[in-house]
C-alpha cells in the first residue's frame, strides 16, 4: 500500500518541481537575464524589437557609471553605515525578542503593532515625518541621522525574526539552566544568545542588505552631505536619457553585493543548524 501511494506521489513531486522551477525562471532568473544584457547594450546601436538579444554588446554604460567621481566614497559610505545600522538593530531587537518571544504580555498585541508601523506607514510618509523631526533635532545631512532613521524602519524585520526565534527554544534548556544556578546575564550570554544565533544572523542579513540597498529615508535625511550607493547611483540615473541601460546598470551593481550575502548566508545557516542539530551550541 505504502509503495503504491509513494509510486503515485512520484509525479506529482516532479511536476511541483517542474512547476516551481517554471515559476522561478519567469520571476528571476529571466528578468535578471534581461538586466544583465540591458546593462551590456551597446548605447551607439541600442536594443530593439523585435531582436531578441541586443546585435551589439559593450561596457560603455559600466565604464560611465563606474567614471563617476563619487562612486569610491559612497561605495565605502555604505559598507560603513551598513554594519553599525545591523549591529544597532541587533541590540535592539535581543531584549525585546526576548520579550515577544518568551514572555506574556497583555499588550502583546498592541507592542507588536507599534514594532510593525514603520512597515506598515507608506515609506514616503514616514521619511517626510522622520527627516522633519531630525531637521529639528540637528541630525539631517548627518551620519548619525542615516543610521538612525534606517535603524527605524529596518529594526522591526530583525525584531520579528528574533522573536520568532526565541519562541522556537524549549523551555526545558531554560528551566535547566536555571536550576544549575544560572542567573540572568550567563543565561543570556551561554544559553540563549548561542540558541538564537541562527536567527539573530538571518536577521542581521536582511538588516544589512535592506541597509545597502536603502534609498527614500537615506535621500531626505542624508542629502546632499551622506551619500550612499544607492543615492549616488539612482541621482546619476535621473541625468542619463538612455533610461534602460544606466537603470540596468544601476540594478547590477546593488543586486551584486545582495547575492553574494546571500550565498554566504546560505551556507552559514547550515552549518549554524547542523551544529544546533548535535547540540553544540
Amino acid at each position: 500500500m505504502n509503495r503504491t501511494w509513494a509510486r503515485q506521489g512520484t509525479p506529482g513531486r516532479w511536476l511541483v518541481a517542474v512547476g516551481f522551477f517554471s515559476v522561478a525562471s519567469l520571476v528571476l532568473i529571466i528578468p535578471l537575464i534581461v538586466g544583465v544584457l540591458w546593462s551590456l547594450v551597446n548605447p551607439d546601436v541600442g536594443w530593439f524589437p523585435p531582436a531578441i538579444v541586443p546585435s551589439s554588446l559593450s561596457l560603455a554604460n559600466w565604464r560611465a557609471m563606474l567614471s563617476v567621481p563619487e562612486i569610491g566614497q559612497a561605495f565605502v559610505m555604505s559598507f560603513l553605515i551598513a554594519p553599525i545600522v545591523t549591529l544597532l538593530c541587533a541590540a535592539l531587537a535581543l531584549p525585546t525578542g526576548y520579550a515577544l518571544g518568551r514572555r506574556q504580555l497583555r499588550a502583546r498585541r498592541t507592542i507588536e503593532l507599534l514594532v510593525l508601523a514603520p512597515i506598515i506607514l507608506p515609506g514616503i510618509v514616514l521619511a517626510t515625518g522622520l527627516g522633519s523631526m531630525f531637521i529639528r533635532l540637528g541630525l539631517s545631512h548627518t551620519v548619525t541621522g542615516v543610521v538612525l532613521v534606517q535603524t527605524v524602519v529596518l529594526l522591526p524585520f530583525m525584531i520579528r525574526i528574533v522573536a520568532a526565534t526565541f519562541e522556537g527554544v524549549p523551555q526545558d534548556l531554560i528551566d535547566a539552566a536555571r536550576n544549575l544556578g544560572a542567573s540572568p546575564w550567563p543565561l543570556a550570554r551561554d544559553v540563549l544568545i548561542p540558541l538564537v544565533r541562527p536567527g539573530l544572523f538571518a536577521g542581521g542579513l536582511f538588516t544589512f542588505i535592506g541597509s545597502l540597498e536603502e534609498f527614500v529615508l537615506t535621500f531626505i535625511v542624508g542629502m546632499p552631505y551622506v551619500q550612499t550607493l544607492p543615492v549616488l547611483l539612482w541621482a546619476y540615473l535621473g541625468g542619463r536619457s538612455s533610461i534602460f541601460t544606466y537603470a540596468a546598470v544601476v540594478t547590477m551593481v546593488l543586486l551584486v553585493p545582495t547575492i553574494v550575502l546571500m550565498f554566504v548566508a546560505e551556507r552559514t545557516l547550515k552549518q549554524e543548524y547542523l551544529a544546533a542539530g548535535f547540540g553544540k551550541v
